[in-house]
């Protein structure tokens, strides 16, 4: 099967991340127009009630730089997972969000955690692990990119910051680790090349039946035959004029 059949464009690579991105933001929307504060709703770490923000933390944020700050990795991030990962991706996106939620109610702080930044650890995680696990050069140049845009992610895993909820990137990032680990995805074959094949010849090989195993150039006594056999031999004959001829 193609790679086209694999990685393929469909509207939900468009579709998924502009439905996670209108969503934060008429969040925060209806709480300027209603005059709200729904930071009670996030994970309040070791209590009861506070294991509702598992699944409602991501939808909020506690002001515009927050949302906006988590807007364009949520949707690159998220376009990428659908395209690259289409089989899989709702699974990794209700147990991501599932996971880091609880790895965050359970080595949290006593504060409300919330916005939708754990979810970003778990896909930049699970993309750049899983890349690597799979070896496809697609997925790994995938995996290179991430690192690259968002390399710097990293330490923000860590109490560097005040104000920042370090254990829900910690979270995310464990969970996008774990589900790259536990979570099977089909992958295209390796195209194999000639030389490639365990029952490859070298004597097979027009260009590299002329070297040795050193690597030395070599001219085969059966080419040079060949060469000989097929050389055309061309022989002109001609006539000389008598002195009778030529003349008025």
């Amino acid at each position: 099967m193609s790679e086209d059949k694999y990685f393929k464009f469909s509207n939900a690579v468009l579709v998924v991340p502009m439905v996670a991105v209108l969503t934060i933001w008429m969040v925060f929307w209806l709480e300027l127009r209603l005059q709200v504060n729904w930071s009670h709703l996030g994970v309040f770490p070791r209590t009861l009630s506070g294991l509702k923000g598992v699944f409602l933390s991501p939808f909020i944020h506690g002001s515009v730089e927050h949302l906006y700050n988590n807007t364009i990795p949520i949707a690159i991030l998220l376009g990428a997972l659908v395209y690259f990962y289409k089989d899989i991706y709702w699974k990794v996106l209700l147990w991501g969000i599932f996971i880091s939620g609880l790895v965050t109610w359970a080595i949290g702080r006593p504060s409300y955690h919330i916005g939708i930044s754990g979810l970003i650890y778990v896909l930049a995680s699970f993309i750049f692990f899983k890349g690597i696990f799979t070896k496809h050069y697609r997925l790994v140049a995938l995996s290179l990119v991430v690192v690259f845009i968002y390399g710097g992610l990293l330490w923000y895993i860590f109490p560097i910051e005040d104000g920042i909820s370090w254990e829900g990137h910690l979270g995310g990032f464990i969970a996008g680790l774990f589900l790259a680990i536990l979570m099977k995805v089909r992958t295209p074959p390796l195209k194999k090349y000639d030389w490639e094949r365990d029952d490859f010849n070298e004597e097979d090989d027009p260009f590299l039946r002329h070297f040795d195993a050193d690597g030395n150039f070599i001219e085969r006594e059966e080419e040079q035959n060949h060469t000989e056999e097929a050389s055309v031999k061309i022989t002109y004959h001609f006539k000389k004029s008598s002195p009778e001829e030529g003349k008025d």
